[in-house]
């Protein structure tokens, strides 16, 4: 399997946070969501990829096979907030793209505002938070983007516009030589697209693989108090009590040696990421 890129032992450290040895691949022609609580680090490896940030140890491989030259032009980025000036016009974007990236697909760029239904001669400030997110996505399909990096983007946007990208995405990884990373809260998104899941938590990566594999290795464990030992408690992650009962995350195969009077459901991107957070909290609390 050939990768659109990796990130080999990556390391960063600040004063209250660190990067520990963080490695993963993005392989060609999928989808890779990147999840975490907030503070795990998911930004800080954005910024090492697109060279924003100097890690302090780590290599980072995009795309051998390019011309060193051409990494940063065949990068497509769309972020939460766009860079664009407000008072341009649609037209206006793609005719200042072309300026700096001689690979820029000007009437391509036509093209996919018409398909996104982006009238060209309304000023950005005038586009909605989804048809923003659009831009920023014609403006990268257009640079002949190898790679997309998407960070937090359908963060406010309806359930229909976030289910327009993830198609644009989907398509775009059709041919299969092109790679998506994929940072968003809103994990419903990537159970509908991502192939593979890299979750990230402290500064280190906890699990890097197929999303179903993720989903599948946790089981949310609910029930009595009175039905859970010290020591099955103790195992327990982002353990809460409530005037139910309680409930709990846990690895599938130690879930299967608790007390049978307990519940054991299939765990959500959203509940796993939830459950390790409330774990750190917890921890954290107890450091102070």
């Amino acid at each position: 399997m050939t990768n659109a890129f990796e990130v080999h032992n990556l390391c960063k450290n600040y004063n209250l946070f660190s990067l520990k040895d963080v490695s993963f691949a993005v392989p060609e022609g999928s989808i890779c969501g990147f999840i975490g609580p907030n503070g795990a680090g998911k930004t800080t490896v954005i910024k090492s990829i697109l060279g924003l940030i100097f890690p302090d140890s780590g290599d980072i491989i995009i795309k051998q096979e390019l011309k060193q030259t051409e990494n940063k032009t065949r990068i497509g980025v769309i972020l939460d907030n766009h860079m664009y000036i407000e008072e341009w016009k649609c037209s206006d974007v793609g005719d200042a793209i072309a300026l700096c990236n001689e690979l820029f697909d000007k009437e391509n760029f036509n093209s996919l505002l018409k398909k996104f239904h982006i009238d060209e001669r309304k000023k950005v400030k005038e586009l909605s938070r989804g048809m923003k997110v659009k831009l920023q996505l014609a403006a990268a399909l257009s640079g002949k983007a190898e790679i997309l990096i998407l960070d937090e983007p359908t963060s406010g946007l309806d359930p229909s516009a976030r289910d327009d990208v993830c198609d644009i995405l989907r398509e775009f990884i059709i041919d299969g030589g092109k790679g998506v990373l994929f940072s968003t809260h809103i994990t419903s998104d990537l159970e509908k697209c991502a192939d593979y899941i890299i979750f990230i938590n402290r500064g280190e990566i906890l699990f890097n693989g197929p999303s179903d594999e993720l989903r599948q290795k946790y089981i949310r464990i609910t029930g009595s108090k009175s039905d859970l030992s010290l020591e099955d408690k103790d195992k327990l992650i982002g353990y809460r009590e409530h005037q139910f009962g309680f409930e709990g995350l846990l690895e599938r195969q130690m879930a299967m040696k608790l007390s049978e009077n307990l519940n054991r459901e299939a765990a959500t991107l959203e509940e796993i990421i939830i459950f390790f957070d409330r774990d750190f909290g917890e921890e954290k609390n107890e450091t102070n």
